[in-house]
């Protein structure tokens, strides 16, 4: 990854320990109060913050934003805008499929390049698409979109090496997966420096210690299956063979491999290489797919790479040491709705949930009369924390809900949306992040008040769990 001048790939930052990284849940943009749309994409790092730039699929499948937020502990992320927004015609028009998002700093003209897979909504296309701005978070100018080398690319990633050289990594459908050199200034492919006999798509590679590491999903379709990756000391090869990175048959804990951002570039053992960025989709409702985030240690002596599977996980840096370190959710707590019998305000009532804690969730929160629940005696150690929010949602859009600590309305807290949880009262889970007063023991609130977001109904509330 090379990044502007004077920036550093691995920031430093002191992420708190306690907040946490919720594989799969509804992440909240903290300034729309809405589910991140940014699926299938990248990070980039630029003036000391991450940026998050990937698709949006609230409507659909059908091209209609590439979003970016930003944020400086990977964990709260803010909504920044559009780097290109649908068009009346052409690529960037109407049914046109715009995929795979991925932004560079090129060191030779001074932009930031973004890279796209363009394709047709039959997928008769396959091609890679360029845009360009000065500013990584900016208005983008669309340069059009061609065949690299005159080979099909479908999903695609891209790399940049420590010399500024860059890579185009796309899967050729007839040939198998490429690694394609690009241009100095990174607008065109010129020659192929890889290609892989097997097809392989949505590329991510990351290079650690020396070692390349790429990963890479089989072609499913939609589907989820056990991902891979394959190592070299050289990106003309030779490449080992592929080979999972997760458990087998556990369909990369369903997700499909997006991006792999590094974490920590020196060889002190003990923390954490890389993260992977993965997609969970919901192809019949793409606007609820969620996001699938996991510590993932590289080994460049063995040329090893494994996936950690966790429910949550707290991701800190050292500020001296530099050094990064996840670890498994140590200790939690789990606080029951339906303990909230003298804390129904308005016409919250109780509802049968199967497979909820208990069998029963409390429901009816929001709604014309505004119904909250208050879930007393919740203890919240003081700092920064990450609320769990177990849920169901029967709706086919997001539902959202007013969360505070203290029972009163003044209290920590904030907005919080609710993806559809489908059929079967499977819960799902939404995170709060908020910073609490030393020793906070007082109960968490949640309600709805009629702000003009959405369905007037919050989801039905199953528990709350913290750290402990």
């Amino acid at each position: 990854m090379l990044l502007p001048p004077g920036k550093s790939a691995y920031l430093a930052l002191f992420v708190a320990a306690d907040l946490q990284v919720v594989p799969g849940a509804t992440w909240t943009a903290n300034n729309t109060g809405t589910h991140i749309q940014a699926h299938g994409g990248g990070i980039t790092v630029a003036d000391g913050r991450y940026y998050w730039v990937g698709e949006d699929k609230t409507n659909g499948s059908a091209f209609q934003n590439i979003n970016c937020y930003s944020s400086t502990d990977l964990v709260q992320w803010t909504f920044v805008g559009a780097l290109l927004s649908r068009q009346g015609s052409g690529d960037l028009g109407p049914e046109r499929v715009v995929e795979r998002p991925k932004v560079v700093w090129n060191q030779n003209s001074g932009q930031y390049v973004l890279f796209l897979h363009i394709d047709s909504s039959n997928y008769g296309e396959a091609k890679v698409g360029i845009a360009t701005s000065s500013e990584v978070c900016g208005q983008y100018e669309y340069r059009g979109s061609f065949r690299p080398l005159g080979y099909q690319s479908r999903d695609m990633g891209v790399f940049v090496d420590e010399d500024g050289s860059g890579y185009l990594l796309t899967e050729d459908r007839e040939n198998g997966l490429r690694i394609d050199a690009l241009s100095a200034d990174f607008l065109n492919v010129t020659f192929p420096t890889y290609v892989f006999s097997e097809s392989i798509e949505s590329p991510a590679l990351v290079k650690h210690q020396g070692v390349y590491f790429i990963f890479g999903s089989h072609l499913t379709g939609w589907d989820t299956n056990d991902n891979v990756y394959a190592t070299a000391t050289s990106l003309s090869g030779l490449w080992s063979s592929w080979t999972n990175f997760a458990d087998k048959g556990s369909n990369t804990y369903n997700s499909q491999t997006s991006f792999i951002l590094p974490l920590r570039a020196n060889t002190n053992g003990g923390g954490t290489e890389a993260l992977y960025m993965g997609d969970r989709w919901v192809p019949d409702n793409l606007m609820r797919s969620t996001y699938i985030w996991l510590p993932l240690s590289l080994d460049a002596d063995s040329r090893t790479a494994r996936l950690t599977n966790t429910d949550a996980f707290p991701l800190s840096r050292d500020a001296s040491s530099g050094q990064w370190t996840s670890e498994l959710w140590p200790n939690k707590q789990t606080y029951q709705a339906e303990t909230a019998w003298d804390g129904l305000r308005g016409n919250p009532r109780t509802v049968n949930c199967d497979n909820c804690d208990g069998g029963t969730a409390i429901g009816y929160i929001g709604g014309p009369d505004n119904g909250t629940v208050a879930i007393p005696n919740v203890r919240l150690p003081g700092g920064m924390q990450t609320l769990q929010i177990k849920y169901t949602n029967g709706d086919l859009d997001q539902r959202f809900a007013d969360v505070r600590v203290g029972n009163e309305q003044e209290g920590p807290g904030g907005r919080v949306a609710f993806l559809p949880t489908g059929s079967g009262n499977n819960p799902g889970t939404s995170v709060l992040h908020l910073q609490v007063g030393d020793s906070e023991t007082d109960g968490v609130l949640v309600g709805k008040e009629d702000s003009g977001i959405g369905n007037m109904w919050g989801p039905d509330l199953d528990s709350i769990v913290v750290a402990q």
